[in-house]
């Protein structure tokens, strides 16, 4: 199959595309948001093709997957009026769990009957108010970094990205009380001069911008994850860190009550709970690195990629015999 889709989010992607098919990403000349063409921090195979619009308007497409409501006037117009779930078969990815008054949230597919709504965990299906819309759930699956842990570091690894600007949503705020039980290295998007914002001295509490390619092996360096992140769908970093057999320490909040099995780690709605947990993975590396075995066995039963590619396959045979 021809599936179209926009390079949205390129940990998803790079799972998505390992699949059989042939993924046509659109592509702009400044390369912004609607048109980044393939990834150049993660290792995508030949089958991922950048088309211009111009080059979509007669393409061959057998299905659309989209990630953004504004993708479905996006699409009609580069696809030269051809209408997704209409003209041609389409489901319609959700990666987030909702915002504002979470109850009430509607989804922007609600109630739309020409295509599928996927949401990524459970617990995204169930908060949105999705109406009629029909829904199924595909769960992450991830390409396995293989069982990297060596815990050398004295040290937890949180991977959290604009950790001022959404301060509660990613639990910023509970990070100087855990400092005090483990010092922290913390990963992703505008990390830069956390410490100071935070009051915390550098030594409780690094920053690090790092490529893709260098993230896995530096996490696994660190005796344990730690997951502080209050509000937030099923975070990718948290799966790849249980395949790297990292043991977890986590908010029981969203999803990660499902994905991280008793003895892979500690989960608790109390902070203190998750310091003293912190503190003990520290201390005590061969309860750490038994905890970790456990978290890569649980990550590869349950978000391996065969099993995402799978599910994925039947989804997409089965909207385009519709």
């Amino acid at each position: 199959m021809n599936i179209l889709l926009w390079h949205v989010h390129g940990s998803w992607t790079t799972s998505f595309v390992q699949g059989p098919h042939t993924y046509l990403v659109p592509v702009l000349p400044d390369r912004g948001p609607d048109g980044l063409g393939r990834a150049r921090t993660f290792p995508w195979p030949a089958s991922v093709r950048e088309l211009s619009p111009a080059e979509l308007r007669d393409a061959g497409i057998d299905a659309v997957v989209l990630q953004r409501p504004h993708e479905l006037a996006l699409a009609e117009r580069w696809l030269g009026g051809r209408r997704p779930g209409r003209d041609l078969p389409a489901v319609y990815l959700e990666h987030n769990a909702p915002d504002g008054e979470v109850p009430l949230t509607r989804h922007p597919c609600a109630d739309r009957t020409d295509l599928v709504l996927v949401h990524v965990t459970h617990f995204n299906r169930l908060f949105w108010d999705n109406g009629r819309a029909r829904t199924t759930v595909i769960e992450h699956g991830v390409v396995d970094p293989g069982h990297r842990w060596t815990g050398e570091l004295e040290r937890a690894a949180v991977v959290v990205n604009e950790p001022v600007r959404r301060v509660r949503f990613t639990g910023t705020d509970l990070l100087p009380a855990l400092s005090g039980a483990v010092p922290l290295d913390v990963f992703g998007m505008a990390t830069e001069g956390l410490a100071d914002r935070l009051g915390l001295p550098p030594e409780r509490c690094r920053s690090h911008e790092l490529p893709q390619a260098g993230l896995h092996a530096e996490m696994a360096r660190r005796r344990l994850y730690l997951h502080p992140v209050r509000w937030t769908s099923l975070g990718l970093s948290l799966i790849e860190a249980m395949h790297l057999g990292m043991p977890v320490v986590a908010l029981a909040t969203t999803e990660a009550v499902e994905a991280v099995p008793a003895g892979a780690g500690v989960l608790s709605t109390r902070p203190e709970e998750l310091a003293r947990a912190a503190r003990r993975y520290l201390h005590e590396p061969e309860a750490a690195a038994e905890a970790g075995e456990r978290a890569r066995a649980a990550a590869l039963s349950r978000y391996g990629l065969k099993r995402f590619l799978a599910d994925w396959n039947r989804l997409l045979e089965e909207v385009t015999r519709r």
